[in-house]
């Protein structure tokens, strides 16, 4: 079965343009050209793939970001005449996968698609991990994480960079090299958007969040988990 994309812009060129490139690669591709038609086809299709313009007729993309990330984890790439640093920050804290600034390639479009598509149907090389005793159990198969007998709501992105330093326990990640883990580019410029994302996270899954145990800062560096794998996992 194709991959289902989705194409959201008020401009018909566009959509054509994208979704010829994306057809040629083998994808089921539709399209919307308003903000409400787009929160009504993704209810009905439910894409594997979200290609978000932020600046349409009635919602902005902004908003309908917001919206898609209450209800799910689907890959976004945002598309925008915006070109301000606070505009591409904006667009990663609110849980946009890539950010990509008109003019653009179609070409590079399919690209980063696919790049993103395989960092996200990569599976985890184990699917449950517990720390500290089973203080933290991330199950990275149900995308569930229990902090002290309780699940924990977080946001694709706080899910991605917990995981990806969970996986590693005591490896130094810049901000840079997380900044990559949740959005498969890099971004010179908007590393710092990554303690946003490491602040709520803290708020979490720390018992004090001052004096954290999991998400550790290394100052000059960056962060680094800090919890202790237990040993039932440890083998696997």
């Amino acid at each position: 079965m194709s991959l289902k994309i989705m194409v959201v812009d008020d401009e018909p060129m566009i959509i054509d343009v994208i979704k010829a490139y994306l057809q040629k690669e083998g994808y089921d591709v539709y399209s919307a050209e308003t903000g409400s038609e787009a929160l009504r086809k993704i209810d009905e299709i439910k894409p594997d793939f979200l290609i978000l313009d932020l600046m349409l007729p009635d919602f902005s993309g902004e908003e309908i970001c917001k919206w898609v990330r209450e209800k799910s984890d689907v890959p976004i790439m945002m598309l925008t005449a915006k070109t301000s640093e606070d505009d591409r920050i904006n667009g990663i804290v609110i849980g946009a996968d890539d950010y990509l600034t008109k003019p653009f390639s179609p070409r590079e479009v399919v690209v980063r698609v696919q790049a993103i598509l395989r960092r996200t149907q990569q599976s985890s090389t184990k699917e449950v991990l517990s720390f500290n005793n089973n203080d933290l159990v991330i199950d990275t198969l149900r995308k569930e994480i229990i902090v002290r007998g309780e699940n924990v709501t977080l946001t694709p992105i706080e899910f991605k960079l917990l995981v990806g330093m969970a996986q590693y326990p005591g490896r130094v990640y810049s901000r840079l090299d997380l900044l990559e883990k949740v959005q498969n580019e890099s971004y010179e410029g908007y590393e710092r958007s990554i303690d946003v994302h490491i602040k709520n996270l803290r708020k979490k899954v720390e018992r004090d969040s001052k004096k954290p145990d999991y998400i550790i800062t290394v100052f000059g560096m960056g962060y680094k988990f800090g919890g202790k794998l237990d040993v039932s996992n440890a083998s696997r």
